[in-house]
C-alpha cells in the first residue's frame, strides 16, 4: 500500500464524499470570524512581523502552556530570549505533542502560508525557522495579506467599553481593504466589584462617556452611552466572560449601596457580588436587545489558578482551567428574567466544560421567537474544547439535542494572525 502524504490535501478527509464535500464546497467559501482576539491596530497598519517567532509565541497562550509543561522556563517561553532559542523550545514542544490541536494547527499554518511541508522536530528547527523568516522578511505575508490569503470578509474584535475604537475607525475609512473590522462589545472589568482594581476602571469609564459615574444609575448611563458608540461603530455582539452567570435578584436601593460600597473599596459579600453581577447583566442584555445584538456568554472558565506564575506574568498567560461547577440552572433563570420582558437578544452559549454540551443544547431549545432561527444555541467547542475529539462531541450533542442548521458555525478565538486555519481544521 502507497504511503500516505504526511497532513497532506485531504488531512482528515477519509471518504470521498468527504472529499467532494470539503473540496468543492467549503474550502473556498469565505471565512466571517465573529470572534478573536486580533488586535486591530496590526490590521490598520498592516503589520510586517519580524520573525515565526513573534507570530507563533508573541501572544499565544495556548502554545506557553504545552512549552511549560515540556519542561521550558519562562524566558523561553514568555520572556526575552533569542528568537531563534524560542523556536527551537517550540518545535522541541512540538514533537512530543502528537494529537495536539496545536500540532495539527501549526503545521497546516507552515503549510498554507509558508509552502512548508515538513514535519516539526528539533532536528529541523532552523530549518523551518529560516525558511517561515525569509517568506516575512520578503513582505509578502504581513498582516493584511494573511486576512486576504484566507478569504476572510470579517472579522470580530474584542473591545472593551472603554476603548476609542480608533483603528476601527482607520480600517472603515479605508476603502482599499475589503474586509470588515467590526468591534465587539466585552464589559467584563465592569463586573469585577470585589477586584482592587474596580474603582480605576469605573473612572477610566467614566472618562471615556464624559459622565462622573458616582452611583449605579450613573453606571447604567454611562454603559448606555458606549454601547451607543459602538452600535455606530459597526458593533453587531456582545461578550462576556464568567465563571457563571447568576441570577440573584436586587432591588435599585440595593444594588446603588452596594455598588457605591464597591466603588469605595469596601467590602461585598458572594451574595451581594452575584446581585450586582446579575444587574449589570440585565441591563446590559436588554440594551443589547435594544440594539439587535448578539449576546454572547462564555463561562465555565477558572481564571489564574497559579498565583505564584500570576503575580510573575499576569493574566492571559495560560494558567486558567475548566470550573466544574457552573450551575445551567443559574444561567436558564438569568435567560428567562430577560424573556419575561421580551429583553432577550440573540444569544451564543459557550460553555468551557465539555459535560454541559447536552445540558446547553436543550437549555437552546427553551428560548425561541417566531421567525428567528437559532435565538438561543450552543456556540462553537470552546478553547480547551477546541480540538478535534471536543468538536465531534459538540456537534454530536447539537445534531441530538438542538438543530444543526441554525448553527452560526466556527471561529477563531486566537489572537495569533495565522489561526484561519483553525476553520479549515473545524
Amino acid at each position: 500500500m502507497e504511503r500516505k502524504a504526511f497532513m497532506d490535501e485531504d488531512f482528515l478527509l477519509d471518504t470521498q464524499d468527504a472529499k467532494t464535500l470539503y473540496h468543492k464546497y467549503a474550502e473556498n467559501m469565505p471565512i466571517i470570524d465573529y470572534h478573536c482576539h486580533i488586535d486591530p491596530r496590526e490590521i490598520a497598519e498592516d503589520k510586517q512581523y519580524t520573525s515565526i517567532t513573534e507570530l507563533w509565541l508573541g501572544g499565544d497562550h495556548y502554545k506557553w502552556r504545552l512549552m511549560r509543561q515540556c519542561g521550558f522556563g519562562e524566558e523561553l517561553v514568555t520572556g526575552n530570549a533569542d528568537d531563534r532559542e524560542r523556536f527551537r523550545a517550540w518545535a522541541a514542544t512540538l514533537e512530543q505533542a502528537v494529537g495536539s490541536p496545536l500540532y495539527h494547527w501549526s503545521h497546516l499554518e507552515l503549510q498554507r502560508y509558508f509552502d512548508c511541508r515538513l514535519p516539526i522536530n528539533r532536528a529541523n528547527a532552523d530549518e523551518i525557522y529560516d525558511k517561515c523568516n525569509e517568506v516575512l522578511k520578503s513582505g509578502k505575508l504581513t498582516a493584511r495579506s494573511i486576512i486576504e490569503q484566507s478569504k476572510v470578509k470579517v472579522v470580530g474584535t474584542t473591545d472593551d467599553p472603554c476603548d476609542s475604537l480608533e483603528w476601527h475607525k482607520k480600517l472603515a475609512a479605508d476603502k482599499s481593504f475589503d474586509c470588515k473590522v467590526i468591534p465587539t462589545f466585552r464589559p467584563d472589568k465592569v463586573l469585577l466589584i470585589e477586584g482592587c482594581e474596580f474603582a480605576d476602571y469605573i473612572a477610566k469609564l467614566g472618562e471615556s462617556a464624559d459622565i462622573a459615574i458616582d452611583s449605579f444609575e450613573s453606571l447604567k448611563k454611562a454603559l448606555a452611552d458606549r454601547m451607543d458608540f459602538f452600535a455606530e461603530m459597526g458593533c453587531r455582539s456582545s461578550d462576556q466572560s464568567t465563571v457563571m452567570f447568576p441570577c440573584v435578584r436586587m432591588d435599585e436601593a440595593k444594588v446603588d449601596e452596594v455598588f457605591k460600597r464597591g466603588l469605595n473599596g469596601g467590602k461585598v459579600t458572594e451574595e451581594e457580588r452575584l446581585g450586582y453581577i446579575t444587574e449589570v447583566m440585565l441591563f446590559l442584555g436588554e440594551n443589547y436587545a435594544r440594539h439587535g445584538w448578539v449576546m454572547q456568554l462564555h463561562f465555565g472558565v477558572a481564571r489564574n489558578s497559579n498565583t505564584k506564575m500570576f503575580n510573575k506574568v499576569g493574566r492571559d498567560t495560560g494558567f486558567d482551567r475548566i470550573h466544574s461547577d457552573a450551575p445551567i440552572e443559574s444561567l436558564a433563570a438569568f435567560l428567562d428574567e430577560l424573556d419575561k420582558n421580551d429583553s432577550l437578544p440573540k444569544t451564543v452559549l459557550y460553555s468551557l466544560d465539555p459535560s454541559m454540551n447536552s445540558a446547553l443544547d436543550v437549555l437552546a431549545k427553551c428560548f425561541n421567537e417566531e421567525g428567528v432561527r437559532g435565538k438561543v444555541q450552543h456556540g462553537a467547542a470552546w478553547w480547551f474544547c477546541d480540538n478535534q475529539g471536543g468538536m465531534r462531541d459538540h456537534l454530536r450533542s447539537l445534531c441530538e439535542q438542538g438543530v444543526l442548521g441554525t448553527f452560526i458555525g466556527m471561529l477563531t478565538d486566537s489572537r495569533c494572525m495565522l489561526s484561519y486555519t483553525r476553520h479549515e481544521y473545524f
